[in-house]
Order: C-alpha cells, then structure tokens, then sequence
C-alpha cells in the first residue's frame, strides 16, 4: 500500500468513528501544485487518546500539544489534534495549547500554502486563508500577522526563504518587512535548527536564490556573516570575468546537481577565505586562501553543530579545491593519494562546478577523471609490500620514522618503481641502513 493511501487508510477510521480528519499542510499544498509528496500529516478533532485507542501502534511523541504518531505497514504519520497555540517564551514551542475547530488550526500555521485542508474521502479541499490563490500566484505569505508567525517561531523566517526559493515563488511584502525587522533574533533558534535549514535550502532547489534571498532579507550577515563579507571582495578579471566573490559562488551555487549537505557548504565555503588574503600588488592576488578558507570552514562548521565527519569532509573540500590545477604536473603516487581519499568524488564535482562559473575551462577536470577511472582499485590502494613488522624484523627502533620510511616506500610503489615485495625488502633495508647509520 502507498504512503498516500495508508495516510488514507487513517483518515477513513478516524471519521468511521465519528470524528472529522483531514489532510493538512504541506501534502495539501503539493497535491494542489502536481508534485508528489512523501508526508502526509493528518489532523482531526479526534483527541490525543481516542487517537490512541483507535490505532493498533502508535507513538505519543507529543500528546500535550496534540500530537500522536500512527504507524501503519512501518511508515509514520502525523496525526494531530486541531488546536490554538498560546505565546511561545522560548521562540519555538507554545505555552500552552488549547483544542479548537479546522479553522482555529489552520490559523496557527506558518504560511497560506500550507494552510490547506483536504478531505481525501469526499474529495473536498478547505481554503480558509488564501492559500489556494498564493500558491496559483506565487506567493509566500504568513497567514495573519507576520509579526506574531515569527516571533512564535523565528525559524520560520528561514522557512519562508526555503520555500520561496524551492517554488521559485515571490515572499509577500509585508512578509520580507517583518522578516527584515526580525533578522537579528534568529539566534535565539538552536544552531541545529538553523543547520537544518540551511541544508534543506543548500541540497533543495535553486539554492543560490535561496542565499540570495538570506542576504537580501537581512538573515545571511546574521547566520553566515563570513559569506556575507564575501561581497564587494573583487577578482582579477582574467580568471573570474562573472564578478566579486559574492557572485561567483552564487554562480557555483546554481551549478550542482543534487548535492549531498557536504558538497553544498563546501561549495558555499570554497571561497571564504579570499575574504581575509585579499592583496593587490600587481594584481589581486588571495595567497593561500585554501588553507584559511579551511580553517575559517571549520569554525563555521562548530557554530552549526556540524558532525565531526562533516566536519572533516567540509574542511578538506574547502582545502583542496584548488588542487586539480596543478594535478597534470602531479607525480602518480601524489595523485592516486588524491584518487584514494572517500571525499574525492565529492571534490572532483567541487572542481568541475569552480571552473564552470570562472574560466569555463574543464582540462584539469577532465584529466583527473580521465586518469581516475582508467585505475583499478588495487593501483590507487594497493597492499603495502612493507608493514611496520617488517621494519622491527630488520633491527629498527619503532618512533616517527617509520612512518617516512612506509611513506617513501609506498610512493614508489605508487609511482610504479616498486613491483615486488623483494625489491621493496632491498630498498628498506637500505633506508634502515642509513637510519641506523646516522
């Protein structure tokens, strides 16, 4: 059974039972746009417990405001009772919660799009705020005061940015107003929040309108304030004819194709740091921006609660970007230690999008695939011939220069100068001859 008709499934017991149940929400406003939807939330008059005792498995995951999770063939739904919300203290979550009519319900929610309700059983669509002709007009707009949506939840005001940019839909004035005047209070949403956000904005459809409209709305200098110095920091005209930096990465920005969350920053962050080694003495020049991009990239990423492995990944990106103009002079085992990382795919896409939107010139790129899929697993990775027992067995102290003595060994192996574990015996014993002999 489909998620749609086990969503379906709820609504029909709920008002077997004598209770009204609707769809509600984002569900609505996709099935009114023609896009396909893979949640479907529920809301009814149905109490908190008669939803309980109405449904073989349930999760009460918040039975104080309403909300009940139904599980149906291992998918969860969203059932939750109409209801009035009370001030939110804390910026995300109401004081108290009051149960109330279809309308009430609606009148809580964020924007009109998503303010719809829908009977699937009768086929009937219910409109009470506007949400059918915002959406047939392209518009995202708070339902009521915008004031009063924001401050109930200030995440919304990046909600508002996500859907605007993913539907290529227009946010209404008095909406872009209130979110202006409330930019500065987004700091009181969690970082992982923000996070979250961010990504579903990086990963969605066009992201770079999305940064686009962060900055123009006042929110970007509030949560990337580093991508916001971005602008006005000009490029030599050679290499970057489409603009400052600001523009250039917007530019990347709407070259990926379904990137993953660590593809999007690092895309978002390859530049960051030109911003602090912008130079101009026979031209401008952004000395080893790489590495204090990565540095700065790593900082950001502890602000948003990224994970370490995130973490790791994004800085390495932002590191090497730079990396594939110099790969046709790499020596092979340099250049299979690049093949070798896990983040290389994700680095390779990196590059091919950073050439794109500045020189269009796509040899290095090309190379670098080119060179890559023509090895094997084994020439990238190969076995070592030598392992650090072998080091012991030849009479040397383990410390740090084993590590030199595997590290030369293995770039010989992977510049193809070493091909059996014979020659590989000789030239250790060599290099511990000469260790030993210092």
């Amino acid at each position: 059974m489909s998620v749609k008709q086990n969503a379906i499934e709820i609504v029909k017991t709920l008002q077997r039972h004598g209770y009204q149940a609707f769809f509600a929400g984002g569900c609505v406003r996709d099935m009114i746009m023609g896009r396909e939807s893979s949640d479907y939330d529920i809301a009814t008059n149905a109490l908190p417990q008669k939803v309980i005792n109405l449904f073989e498995k349930t999760i009460p995951v918040g039975v104080q405001f309403g909300v009940v999770i139904v599980v149906r063939e291992g998918r969860q739904f969203e059932v939750a009772t109409f209801r009035t919300e009370s001030s939110y203290s804390d910026g995300r979550h109401p004081d108290s919660v009051a149960f109330g009519s279809p309308e009430d319900d609606v009148r809580r929610r964020d924007f009109t799009i998503n303010g719809l309700l829908y009977d699937p059983v009768s086929n009937v669509t219910m409109d009470h705020v506007g949400g059918r002709a915002d959406i047939t007009n392209g518009i995202i707009r708070a339902i009521g005061n915008p004031f009063e949506r924001f401050t109930e939840d200030k995440l919304r005001m990046m909600r508002a940015v996500r859907f605007a940019s993913r539907f290529r839909f227009a946010i209404h004035e008095d909406t872009e107003k209130a979110i202006m005047q409330l930019a500065p209070t987004i700091h009181v949403v969690s970082a992982e929040r923000i996070r979250e956000e961010l990504e579903k904005i990086l990963t969605g459809a066009n992201p770079h309108t999305g940064i686009e409209q962060l900055d123009r709305l006042c929110l970007l200098k509030e949560i990337l304030p580093e991508v916001w110095c971005m602008k006005g920091v000009r490029q030599p005209e050679n290499f970057h004819p489409e603009g400052d930096v600001f523009v250039h990465t917007l530019l990347c920005l709407s070259k990926m194709v379904n990137p993953t969350w660590t593809l999007a920053i690092g895309v978002l962050l390859h530049d960051v740091g030109k911003t602090d080694t912008f130079t101009e003495t026979d031209r401008i020049r952004f000395n080893l921006h790489e590495k204090v991009g990565a540095g700065m990239a790593a900082n950001i990423c502890d602000r948003l609660k990224t994970s370490a492995a995130d973490k790791n990944r994004i800085t390495w990106l932002v590191l090497k970007h730079l990396c594939f103009k110099d790969a046709q002079k790499m020596r092979p085992n340099k250049l299979k230690r690049l093949f070798a990382e896990d983040g290389y795919p994700e680095l390779a896409e990196l590059c091919r999008i950073d050439a794109l939107a500045s020189s269009g010139d796509l040899s290095d790129y090309h190379f670098c695939q080119e060179t890559f899929e023509k090895l094997t697993h084994e020439e990238v990775k190969p076995k070592p011939f030598i392992t650090g027992h072998d080091l012991i067995a030849m009479g040397l102290t383990p410390g740090p220069h084993f590590r030199d003595i595997l590290t030369k060994l293995e770039d010989e192996q992977l510049d193809g100068n070493l091909t059996t574990r014979d020659k590989a015996i000789a030239m250790a014993q060599e290099l511990v001859g000469c260790r030993q002999g210092n």
